[in-house]
């Protein structure tokens, strides 16, 4: 068995964070959590994080070789928009909306590497403060609240971002027809889009059709309610790590 990184370890605490943070018992204590929106609900929302947005080591070294790959076009969208572009079918459906569907779809994504980012900070930090791993849930909250808040905040808002977006249904619709357009494009061109380009444009498409299907299970009203219940667990928690420091 390999030995594991300063990052492995971060990785796997964050994980038993997570979980923690989301355990129904003690989320229906705390929040108004509607009858409907069961145990079930909570732990597929909770899977989901860890499944797409902060999986385990074992998973990480082909997402983030794809993703790594990727950076380039999330940096810079008007390249991918230019491989739409003589796409005559897109243009004619979506006409100067395609620009805009095309970024609110790149800014879902740039949520997965702010969670990869979040994760190389706290490997500073541990650095900096000469803890090495493995790391118990007050370590890990120790490590959150040496980083300004701010910057905690920022965070959140990009999962926030990520859920707004996958929440607006007709707007989903559109952006999974447009990276679906996308990969099948690139496919066409391996001289000029990598293996990895490629993969990391289809795991994007998972994490956002995943989410989709997530939320297409919630009734309307509901659909909102979880937005702003995640923001607020990750607040309240926020708020929880840097009162106990002040």
């Amino acid at each position: 068995m390999e030995e594991l990184t300063p990052l492995d370890h971060i990785i796997i605490a964050y994980r038993e964070l997570i979980d923690k943070q989301y355990d129904y018992e003690n989320l229906s204590q705390s929040y108004d959590i509607p009858e409907s929106f069961g145990a079930d609900q909570v732990n597929a929302f909770r899977d989901y994080f860890l499944e797409y947005i902060y999986p385990h080591p074992d998973q990480r070294k082909e997402l983030n070789d794809a993703f790594s790959s990727l950076d380039n076009y999330i940096k810079q969208p008007e390249k991918l928009l230019r491989l739409l572009l003589d796409s005559a079918s897109l243009v004619f459906k979506y006409g100067r909306s395609l620009p805009k569907i095309l970024s609110a779809g790149i800014k879902a994504l740039k949520s997965y590497r702010a969670a990869s980012q979040f994760e190389l900070r706290l490997v500073q930090e541990a650095k900096a403060l000469s803890m090495s791993g493995p790391y118990s849930n007050a370590d890990m909250r120790r490590l959150i609240a040496s980083l300004p808040k701010a910057e905690m905040q920022a965070f959140i808002n990009s999962t926030k971002q990520l859920f707004e977006t996958i929440h607006d249904r007709a707007l989903v619709k559109k952006i999974k027809n447009i990276v679906a357009t996308l990969i099948e494009k690139m496919e066409k061109r391996p001289v000029i889009y990598s293996t990895a380009e490629i993969k990391g444009m289809s795991i994007g498409r998972d994490i956002i059709s995943k989410g989709d299907s997530l939320f297409a299970s919630l009734e309307p009203d509901h659909q909102k309610l979880l937005i702003e219940m995640v923001v607020n667990i990750q607040l309240d928690f926020l708020d929880d790590i840097y009162a106990s420091v002040s």
